[in-house]
């Protein structure tokens, strides 16, 4: 992922909540003499520096990170296209502006392991159900879905490394952020109001 100095991440208190707000990516294991690497849709949890994450035992994920466990879960969003009137702002000619497309990406890389000990699956299990419905009882994993687990595996990827980029016109001036910021409240469209929010938030910090 190509970072211009505007778009580098203010730090791991801009990328980690981000990604802990959007528990959906795609993990991505290169395997070993693949045509191409696998990409596997996915939910997860982030708890530190680790990724909790659980796959169909048939997936074709788990052979390729036994073969090479060096993995990247990728997480983008909070995404709208800026079209290209919108860079205008004065007396500037809006038919010379350059559209473009405001996101948020972020890519955690470490080593990946493939665990298939039914105990240590429900214990995974356990976290990521805490995560995503705290306040809803759920039965054991291990004592009520003991005969399921054989059918899934958990993998933990130890995050060494992480790639992040907020592009939201940060090689602009004050002024045409503000206009795309008004532009994007406006059109309230798909995810203009995070863009909206990520653009003043990171304006605010420069």
């Amino acid at each position: 992922m190509y970072i211009a100095a505007p778009d580098r991440t203010l730090g791991e208190q801009e990328w980690r909540p981000f990604v802990e707000s959007r528990p959906f990516g795609h993990f991505i294991a290169p395997g070993v003499d693949l045509e191409y690497p696998v990409v596997s849709p996915t939910q997860f949890v982030l708890e530190g520096s680790k990724v909790l994450a659980h796959f169909a035992r048939p997936n074709p994920v788990l052979d390729a990170l036994r073969a090479n466990p060096r993995a990247v879960l990728s997480v983008a969003g909070d995404w709208a296209f800026i079209p290209s009137n919108w860079k205008a702002v004065g007396d500037e000619d809006p038919s010379l502006g350059i559209p473009t497309t405001y996101y948020a990406a972020v890519q955690l890389k470490g080593h990946a392991v493939v665990k298939d000990d039914p105990a240590v699956i429900a214990d995974l299990l356990r976290r990521q159900l805490a995560a995503f419905q705290p306040s809803t009882a759920i039965a054991d994993p291990l004592t009520a879905h003991a005969d399921r687990l054989n059918a899934i595996r958990a993998v933990v990827l130890s995050v060494e490394e992480v790639a992040a980029k907020f592009k939201y016109g940060g090689n602009v001036d004050r002024d045409h952020r503000e206009a795309v910021i008004s532009h994007l409240r406006n059109r309230r469209s798909g995810e203009d109001l995070s863009a909206a929010a990520h653009t003043e938030r990171r304006l605010r910090s420069s």
